[in-house]
């Protein structure tokens, strides 16, 4: 069993200070700071505290190049305690990814590219032969507990000539599976007046707040009919921030209009973590507080909100009883240059920094 130990002088974002106890990898009690008793006392005061963050989008199979990374570096190592894979893998490797989670502490959900093939090649939906109905229904069944949804890449370089067709087959797919679909948005054709009809409640957006022509705003900011409707509909919105994938023109519109926040994901993998725009979950979410949006709201899209879509509310709280994971963090008063991914460059006054994870009951220090 996992040792008792006490995370001393914690905040929540709300500011309100507490103990967190932990013992067998569970939490064990909340308690006033200074109250919590155990073997080993860590100190983390001036830190907040918030159920694990989880980030919705990201790129966890490193066998695939350019999007491909290691599940740790993406994960832990950035103060994300649960990452969810958005299709690198169909259903041809699926396998691969599942038994990944063996060898990594971060935990490890994903989306099921609906081409077989998945990133094997960036072009996957181009051929509507590599949509293989049996396979990813198979796939589904076989790693229920891992398969959170199915992913379709809808832009011009991914569906070459195939149009609005892999969407509609994505669709079918949905409904033979009960699994919503994540839709990559970006360059047209299809337009996105036809892709964003198709989807449903549960359904994710990712990269809505691009800056490229095909975007989901308007030349004055203003957003598009087809977006208000998808909202109504409960379609999801997530940032799958990326290399080519966020603006922060764009962003500034959706704020303005009052669209979001749904979720913050990074859509990180190995190029765009060591070279940019992406960086960390932290300098995305730092991103966010420059632009006006309050700690609450922001850490609430990498938490609660990210949990509630997974169906697994115990992964956005902090509650006695429930497996820890927890993400440690410091807001610093200090500049730092925030870029997008139109180069835009801003200069903020705050950071959020990472600065420790307990995932599954362990410590570890970012």
């Amino acid at each position: 069993m996992q040792e008792r130990f006490v995370l001393h002088n914690v905040k929540h974002v709300n500011g309100e200070y507490l103990d967190i106890v932990i013992e067998g990898g569970k939490i064990a009690e909340l308690a006033d700071p200074g109250q919590g008793q155990g073997k080993q006392i860590v100190d983390y005061s001036g830190a907040y505290v918030s159920s694990g963050w989880i980030d919705m989008h990201v790129h966890a199979f490193p066998a695939f190049d350019p999007y491909g990374d290691e599940i740790d570096e993406i994960g832990i190592k950035q103060g994300v305690t649960t990452i969810v894979d958005a299709g690198s893998c169909g259903a041809d490797r699926i396998a691969e990814l599942a038994a990944s989670r063996q060898n990594a502490l971060t935990n490890l959900f994903a989306f099921l590219n609906i081409s077989h093939i998945g990133l094997q090649r960036i072009d996957e939906l181009s051929d509507m032969t590599w949509i293989n109905h049996e396979k990813v229904v198979e796939a589904v069944r076989n790693y229920a507990d891992f398969i959170v949804g199915l992913k379709a890449r809808i832009s011009k370089s991914v569906v070459r000539d195939s149009g609005i067709e892999p969407l509609r087959a994505a669709r079918a797919l949905s409904n033979a599976t009960a699994l919503p679909l994540m839709v990559h948005i970006g360059s047209g054709p299809p337009s996105i007046e036809d892709v964003i009809s198709l989807l449903e409640k549960k359904d994710i957006i990712t990269h809505y707040l691009n800056g490229k022509a095909n975007n989901l705003f308007d030349n004055d900011g203003k957003p598009l009919d087809v977006l208000m409707k998808a909202i109504e509909r409960g379609v999801h919105l997530d940032v799958g921030h990326g290399t080519a994938s966020f603006s922060f023109k764009v962003a500034e519109a959706a704020k303005k209009h009052h669209i979001g926040l749904d979720t913050i994901s990074t859509d990180i993998y190995r190029g765009n973590r060591l070279n940019g725009p992406v960086f960390s979950m932290s300098n995305v979410l730092t991103k966010f507080l420059y632009l006006g949006y309050s700690l609450e709201e922001v850490i609430a899209t990498v938490t609660t909100h990210a949990a509630n879509w997974l169906n697994r509310p115990e992964l956005g709280r902090i509650q006695v009883g429930d497996t820890a994971n927890l993400t440690l963090f410091t807001v610093q008063n200090e500049k730092i240059q925030l870029v997008d991914s139109e180069g835009d460059i801003r200069t903020a006054d705050q950071t959020i920094q990472s600065k420790g994870v307990v995932v599954n009951g362990a410590l570890i220090k970012c």
